[in-house]
């Protein structure tokens, strides 16, 4: 199987994982409990030994093709998504390491429960929120425009009377429009998460 086989597979795989963990974090507009709860129902799906293997050998794949395929069409990217592909996927590789090695440092060092506050422990205390905020959003910014710039090459037909070009800054548009709604949950309405005592390990506290 060809380098980029092994990337479109490996990045199908992570794509199931991050839908439904956008969708989890986009719950977080009802409130803290409301995200807790939609975890430990989508948890029933992937933390188990099997889900986490696989993820965890996507990711590993994903990140050693992302880095080769970078090398070899940073030479030859021409147009716009073409760009935007190449910069978003390094961009997601490097999050992905970063990402998985902190909740399982969470998990297994710190023994927390890597849930909801976990996730937004940084997030909502200053100054970690300077890091955090553009963390996260260009995370999420990345995924669709990663998304957007393959469906721009891939697909050929309109929809709705939208071209492929159009279809995929309908794809930024919405992504851009999703991030500023989890943000929106993330931080309590921008009004700020209290954090539990025990995660307050994460900020220094």
């Amino acid at each position: 199987m060809k380098i980029k086989q092994l990337h479109y597979l490996s990045g199908f795989v992570i794509s199931i994982f991050i839908a439904l963990h956008l969708f989890n974090h986009m719950v977080s507009i009802f409130g803290a409990e409301s995200h807790l709860e939609m975890m430990e129902t989508l948890r029933v799906f992937y933390r188990n030994i099997v889900a986490e293997t696989l993820l965890i050998c996507a990711v590993i794949v994903q990140i050693i093709s992302g880095f080769n395929l970078f090398r070899t069409k940073r030479k030859t990217a021409t147009t716009g998504f073409e760009k935007l592909q190449i910069w978003t996927g390094l961009y997601l590789a490097v999050f992905f390491l970063i990402h998985l090695t902190a909740v399982f440092s969470g998990r297994h060092f710190l023994h927390l429960d890597t849930n909801f506050y976990f996730g937004v422990a940084g997030l909502n205390s200053f100054p970690y929120s300077l890091f955090f905020i553009p963390y996260y959003g260009l995370a999420i910014l990345s995924f669709f425009g990663h998304v957007a710039s393959i469906h721009s090459q891939k697909m050929k037909t309109s929809i709705f009377n939208l071209n492929p070009y159009a279809q995929a800054n309908a794809i930024l548009v919405f992504g851009f429009i999703l991030t500023i709604a989890i943000f929106y949950g993330l931080t309590n309405q921008f009004k700020g998460v209290v954090i539990p005592k025990e995660y307050e390990v994460l900020i220094g506290k």
